[in-house]
């Protein structure tokens, strides 16, 4: 089955960078093209990608409204945010618009193609040590927007206390084998946990996990 792939980025060199990337791969196709958001939010509708490789900064709807309408729109396609080496305060936002993911724009080729694979499989994608520069940076300075704080608090009581010992170590960057060293546990039980969690909070990947700690003080930047 071939993945399907929408490039949106103002920059036309980059998408023929991302283009030349994507297609020499036998799984992988470009689907089209959008320069801004609201030519990515109509030619979703149009060819229905499996994976937008979102740009966070354009002229007109930038990327975050664009994700927003995606994901409103057409929730079986997925986001992957492409921002800046020094990760701008929009690829959190972009996350909390419901992205699967953000990718480094000087990323190599491999780490592109897998984590197009990997967002077009339903994963998230969540390089940990970028994870922490992130979130360490900006979560403290983004109050939550989301519903009220009791609902959040209610949805966090129904955690087991093992369940939240492995949210607070996935929302410290941690991959599955990591979390399983730190407690001791097979990384099956923690894929089970982690499957167990995004079900009782309502959340759709690990991403929305992490964001969802930070936001509700589960754990603090560092």
């Amino acid at each position: 089955m071939t993945i399907r792939v929408l490039l949106v980025d103002d920059q036309p060199l980059l998408r023929v960078a991302f283009t030349l990337v994507l297609d020499s791969q036998p799984d992988l196709a470009v689907a089209g093209e959008a320069a801004d958001g609201a030519e990515a939010v109509r030619l979703v509708r149009e060819l229905a990608p499996d994976v937008v490789l979102m740009d966070v900064r354009m002229p007109g709807m930038d990327g975050i409204e664009a994700t927003r309408q995606i994901v409103e729109a057409a929730p079986e396609t997925r986001v992957l945010i492409l921002t800046t080496f020094d990760l701008d305060e929009y690829a959190f936002a972009g996350l909390r618009a419901g992205a699967s993911g953000f990718l480094l724009k000087n990323a190599q080729p491999a780490e592109l193609l897998s984590a197009v694979r990997s967002v077009a499989a339903g994963d998230a994608v969540v390089a940990p040590r970028i994870t922490r520069r992130l979130l360490d940076r900006f979560a403290g300075e983004l109050p939550a927007d989301g519903g009220p704080a009791d609902r959040a608090q209610r949805a966090v009581e129904t955690l087991t206390a093992r369940e939240r010992s492995v949210l607070v170590q996935v929302a410290r960057g941690l991959s599955n084998a990591e979390v399983a060293a730190e407690l001791a546990l097979a990384e099956a039980t923690v894929k089970t946990h982690v499957s167990r969690i995004l079900l009782k909070l309502g959340l759709r990947d690990r991403v929305q996990a992490v964001v969802f700690a930070y936001e509700n003080r589960l754990v603090r930047p560092t």
